[in-house]
């Protein structure tokens, strides 16, 4: 029989017991190791058959073990102890509070999806465990952040496989009363709501789930509630599922709901507002029209409110190609929104505006969710080096008239948490070297001094780590296999192989992630002999484990995993390569430290960042990847492998995976396995070890998520905030007529003569020319703009290279025809062949970049002449 109704019971703990609620409803346990012992003790098996869940544990406890443990000394001391604990640092100064700076009062971090734990599964990929990685690091650092995200009822799917290793899906459906989260209630105990109105008189209302991440509150907007009709109680039904419409709804649920989540927050809570919002990727983009609708009801015009809603938002893009990005038809857009639906007070037309991809070789009848974002945000960023190069490049026709690297997208390369990724025993190694304290803050903040007593711990206690690593994985995976086997119908009798599955002392290397082709998963495969020999290969073999996880809707990439899952199945190779189905947190957590090589090899350039060998690093495992993403940035031999890349325009896709699939054998067969198995006099492998040294040493304060949320306070959170907090409803109004009366008059920008000092063709180093130039400036005044003369290396084409911008100063009064002389000096800095410009750009104290207008006035080309040549 079937329960027609279900409710969850949870326990009423004895009172010296009560402070263990507060423990598991605050998700700090998840990386903080002490307060995890303490649940575990509570009730081992228990502990392991909830997943390491406290609220779950605490929900099958039976009532006589409370009852004992209420009266156990020992316990309670140590409850006390975790307790106080928690208590201190959730109050205490952290980094943010020692700042002298004027830092946000706070900041609103939106995401469709975030990974804080395998106990409250709500992400998909790397988007979602960056995201719960900044809300943890936030939380470390005592950035006043409030993340607001969608409460999905069946989360991400879980993964099977076939008896033919096809992917199947699973959607367990999630409880909220079961999951670390609390209800956010009015005064009067109801359940808070937001709800937005929808087409032909509907609404769509959503409750607002409340989960304490350290020090930051996650805001989950929750769909599934009975003053919903049934299509829209399923909007949050899962997560990247449905079509056009259920994503567009899911996202003005995500952007516009947020915003009002994020309100009655404050209001309920006293949490101070957030002056800053940060839009994590364009799911969230309609946060802006919410805001720019807040400003308008106080009295602001559309142009003054949207320039008093730029101020204050930060916009991060993670897609590396334009298939990434949500687009919605025009239509539909405009469905939702205006007086008969949602924003009744903004016109429709602006609100297109911001989303339309009018630019040459965009599509006009296409509303695009990262052009909002970039339209409706100051300060853009992506998600490091390579992938900011990508990201101006991809997004220039926004900007027209400026080369790609004056594109005001910036990077901040992305960090993991480490308390989250770094395994106990690595932990344990560290605090044993420098004490728990300083090792607990070299993994939050980032201390390169910490990092650097790497270098004292013994060869033999870095391979002793190693080798148990390696074990404990192991012994994981053939776990892991068994179960995956029995799912996929495989009896007992016939599973007797797993238990000789991988080898601790064998060369292991890791590859796991989402499976869209450009990942290229079974690149592997591209020549099966040559990787058979590496598998059993007598004196040096190799053994993977891999996972990943395709999109539901792409049967390409399950055919990927069905291919490789195929290979994994031989009976000649199945103890040294194995394909674990479900990748999720709780895998990845035994994964990255039990492998000796994390191998990542992407199309570049089409990894934004990459972090799972970021996880990897900080365990000691080194990296083997194409660069791409962040590993471009930061490689060097002394600590892991360059994929030699074929991506010259002329080489077609399979060609050029045999290229680099050759590359990828060449380097483990000629230089990696040498170095793991090799031996020094003290029988130990020392060119590795010193590799594992290094890694951890140099890398490690580099690819914390302390380190990157830092950058995000320095270099955009805080000018955020400066700006928003000038952006006053008059400057405001101000910025926006100004706005306008310089793109009208715009046409009369001129550059109409250039002359220097110099007229020979050549000059020495050092030398310094005088430059006059004489513009027009139509009806606008020097006030308005920045003329500029800009210099640098220049090509075959007298195309300008590593330039510098150097601005020129207007000189006496207009002469009769109304044109300004500028002058200025032009210092001739490097040698070989070099050239100069001028240009003319709108100028406004209050604008972050010369290009925000995309307005540029150059000299027409029968002024351009060759450059100067240095010698």
């Amino acid at each position: 029989m079937k329960a027609i109704r279900r409710f969850t019971v949870r326990p009423v703990l004895p009172e010296p017991l009560r402070p263990l609620s507060d423990l598991a409803r605050n998700l700090r346990w998840s990386w903080h190791a002490g307060t995890r012992d303490l649940f575990r003790s509570v009730d081992p098996e228990r502990w392991a058959a909830a997943g390491g869940d406290p609220v779950r544990l605490l929900g099958s406890v039976a009532a006589a073990r409370l009852t004992e443990l209420a009266a156990d000394r020992d316990f309670l001391d140590r409850l006390g102890a975790a307790a106080a604990d928690l208590d201190a640092y959730m109050t205490g100064e952290r980094w943010y509070q020692a700042q002298t700076d004027r830092l946000p009062a706070a900041v609103a971090y939106f995401s469709p999806e975030f990974g804080i734990t395998a106990a409250l599964p709500q992400y998909s990929g790397g988007l979602g465990i960056l995201a719960g990685d900044h809300l943890k690091a936030a939380s470390d650092l005592g950035v006043p952040l409030v993340g607001v995200g969608l409460l999905y009822r069946h989360g991400y799917f879980r993964q099977t496989l076939s008896r033919d290793g096809w992917q199947q899906e699973h959607y367990p459906v999630l409880d909220p009363n079961e999951l670390p989260l609390d209800q956010l209630k009015e005064a009067d105990g109801t359940a808070a709501q937001v709800a937005l109105a929808l087409p032909g008189g509907r609404s769509l209302r959503a409750r607002i789930w409340l989960a304490q991440v350290g020090r930051v509150p996650l805001l989950l907007l929750d769909s599934d509630i009975e003053e919903n009709d049934l299509g829209e109680r399923g909007v949050t039904d899962r997560l990247y599922g449905g079509g056009s419409e259920h994503r567009l709804l899911q996202e003005m649920l995500l952007g516009i709901g947020g915003v009002r989540a994020v309100r009655a927050y404050c209001a309920l809570t006293g949490h101070p507002e957030p002056e800053v919002f940060h839009t994590n990727e364009g799911h969230a983009g309609f946060l802006g029209l919410e805001r720019i609708a807040e400003l308008r009801a106080e009295g602001l015009d559309f142009d003054a409110a949207l320039e008093a809603v730029r101020a204050g938002t930060v916009f991060t893009t993670h897609t590396p190609v334009p298939a990434g990005i949500d687009r919605f038809d025009r239509e539909l857009v405009a469905r939702h929104f205006g007086p008969q639906a949602e924003l009744p007070d903004l016109e429709v037309e602006r609100i297109l505006r911001l989303g339309m991809e009018t630019y040459p070789g965009g599509e006009p009848n296409l509303f695009n969710m990262a052009v909002m974002g970039l339209r409706l945000a100051q300060r853009a960023n992506g998600v490091s080096l390579l992938h900011g190069n990508v990201s101006r490049e991809m997004f220039a026709g926004l900007w027209p008239g400026f080369d790609a690297e004056e594109v005001p997208i910036t990077s901040v390369t992305n960090g993991v948490h480490a308390p989250t990724w770094v395994a106990p025993e690595v932990y344990r190694l560290g605090a044993r070297q420098i004490g728990a304290e300083r090792a607990e803050e070299a993994l939050s903040v980032g201390d390169s001094d910490r990092w650097d007593s790497v270098a004292d711990i013994a060869d033999q206690d870095i391979w002793e780590l190693r080798r148990s690593l390696r074990e404990l994985l192991v012994l994981e995976v053939r776990e892991r296999l068994r179960a995956s086997w029995r799912q996929r119908g495989a009896g007992t009798a016939e599973l007797g192989w797993i238990d000789g599955v991988l080898d601790p002392d064998v060369l292991t290397i890791g590859f796991a992630r989402r499976v869209p082709s450009y990942k290229r998963l079974t690149l592997m495969l591209r020549d099966r002999d040559r990787l058979m020999n590496l598998l059993l290969h007598p004196e040096r073999p190799v053994q993977f484990v891999i996972a990943g996880k395709a999109h539901p809707a792409d049967d390409g990439g399950k055919r990927l995993i069905q291919e490789l899952v195929r290979f994994a199945d031989d009976p000649r190779v199945r103890h040294r390569i194995v394909f674990l189905p479900d990748y999720g947190m709780a895998m990845a957590q035994k994964l990255y430290p039990g492998c000796d090589i994390w191998l990542n090899n992407p199309l570049r350039p089409l990894e934004a960042c990459g972090t799972s060998g970021m996880k990897a690093a900080l365990n000691g495992c080194l990296n083997l990847s194409v660069l791409d993403g962040w590993w471009d940035e930061w490689f060097q031999p002394d600590f892991g492998w360059a994929i030699p890349t074929a991506d010259g325009a002329g080489t077609d896709p399979d060609r050029r995976d045999d290229i680099e699939a050759a590359a990828l054998y060449d380097l483990l067969e000629q230089r990696i396995t040498p170095s793991f198995y090799e031996r020094g006099r003290g029988g130990l492998p020392d060119r590795w070890i010193e590799m594992v040294r290094r890694t951890l040493s140099l890398l490690g304060p580099k690819v914390l998520a302390g380190r990157m949320v830092r950058e995000y306070v320095e270099r955009l959170y805080a000018p955020a905030a400066r700006a928003h907090r000038a952006m006053d409803p008059d400057s405001a109004r101000a910025l926006a007529a100004w706005k306008a009366r310089v793109r009208s008059a715009w046409h009369g920008v001129t550059v109409d003569h250039v002359e220097t000092s110099v007229t020979a063709a050549t000059a020495e180093l050092g030398t310094t020319l005088g430059l006059r130039v004489r513009v027009g400036l139509g009806d606008l005044g020097p006030d308005d703009v920045e003329v500029q003369a800009v210099s640098g290396r220049v090509d075959e084409e007298d195309r300008l290279t590593d330039a510098a911008a150097v601005p020129l100063k207007p000189v006496g009064s207009p002469d009769a025809e109304g044109r300004w002389m500028y002058e200025g000096p032009l210092s001739l800095d490097r040698t070989g062949p070099f050239g100069y410009t001028v240009r003319i750009l709108p100028g406004h104290r209050l604008l972050a970049s010369g290009a925000e207008l995309g307005l540029l006035a150059v000299p027409s080309e029968d002024m351009a002449g060759a450059g100067l040549l240095m010698r």
